[in-house]
């Protein structure tokens, strides 16, 4: 296993947080769990990093972190219900969606342009434009640390809930997720309920799936900021869940307050509208601040860190708690 010492994470992390490593790997096939498990049981600390797009990575890492970067995706199975298709933890979410619709599997279309990679993917139960990834999850291959063995789990076993999961919930390094398998239905239907999708007179009828596709990347393009071009972890923080009696009394204050009904007496509020109703769209706070364009998205302009990070979110936590009531919960893991 080849080890780097002291390795520079800032291109590793899309919030392009200034972080170091003590030591990383790069893990790519499975010939190396073997080794990985042994310095486990060696009492060392591991982290396993993806893309880095969920992530508000400390200044110092005193970890052994396992970059992967595993490659491959395949068909195993065709049925009148639907495809069953394998990717490999390291492949780049975005272009597996887009190589799905090439191969004529469609299904993943809503949550194209999404940062991140496959293992990344059900960690964070990623979701966007009307689908959640839990939807279309047939199983989850991960390595276990905890028992030394490779487990397949199924969608019900990977305890799936709103931007969340059992890898999320175990204690850091539990878990190496090395491939996904997704069920994608037959035959397809299109998921347009989400109100951004809804109005796109271009969607209208029966689109294809290539035609949702491009829509939902140009409305994220619309909206959310290359990390390439500006730092970004995407959304920072999840829409709060409340019950509907709470938002329809905020409504009698707030008229033009955004919130989606979700079943059992409660909805979601969207938290980039109480995040502009409070004043932060668009402020800078040193090197970091809130995107002028969506309130969701905090920014780093260059040199920013963990701490500058979290600073700015207690900061907007306590004025939309202050506000509105409302409880806001990120959705970057902080690792330090």
């Amino acid at each position: 296993m080849d080890r780097q010492h002291n390795v520079d994470l800032s291109a590793f992390n899309t919030l392009g947080l200034d972080s170091c490593a003590r030591d990383l790997v790069v893990y790519e096939q499975l010939g190396q769990l073997p080794e990985l498990q042994a310095a486990v049981e060696q009492g060392e600390r591991v982290f396993v990093l993806g893309g880095g797009s969920n992530v508000v990575l400390a200044e110092q890492l005193d970890a052994l972190v396992i970059k992967v970067q595993s490659k491959g995706i395949r068909l195993l199975a065709q049925h009148d219900d639907g495809f069953i298709v394998e990717a490999q933890a390291g492949e780049c979410w975005h272009d597996f969606v887009q190589y799905c619709l090439q191969q004529g599997w469609p299904g993943l279309e809503n949550l194209a342009l999404i940062p991140g990679t496959v293992g990344a993917a059900p960690v964070q139960n990623i979701g966007a434009y009307g689908l959640e990834l839990e939807q279309r999850v047939h199983s989850v291959l991960a390595w276990s640390f905890k028992e030394g063995r490779l487990l397949e789990l199924s969608a019900p076993e990977c305890g799936f809930a709103y931007r969340d999961s059992r890898f999320k919930r175990d204690p850091a390094g539990s878990w190496l997720i090395v491939a996904v398998r997704f069920l994608l239905p037959r035959p397809w239907m299109p998921v347009l309920e989400y109100p951004d999708l809804n109005k796109q007179a271009h969607l209208a009828g029966k689109p294809d799936p290539e035609t949702i596709f491009q829509a939902v990347c140009d409305i994220r393009r619309q909206k959310l900021p290359d990390p390439k071009v500006l730092a970004n972890a995407g959304s920072f923080f999840k829409n709060p869940v409340v019950q509907t009696a709470q938002r329809d009394a905020l409504k009698q204050q707030w008229p033009d307050l955004v919130s989606y009904d979700v079943g059992q007496g409660r909805c979601k509020l969207a938290a980039g509208w109480l995040i502009e109703q409070c004043g932060w769209k668009g402020r800078t706070d040193g090197a970091v601040g809130v995107h002028d364009r969506q309130a969701l998205v905090l920014v780093n302009h260059g040199g920013g860190t963990a701490a500058d990070i979290g600073r700015l979110a207690t900061a907007i936590r306590a004025s939309v708690r202050e506000r509105f009531g409302v409880e806001l919960e990120q959705e970057p893991v902080v690792v330090a």
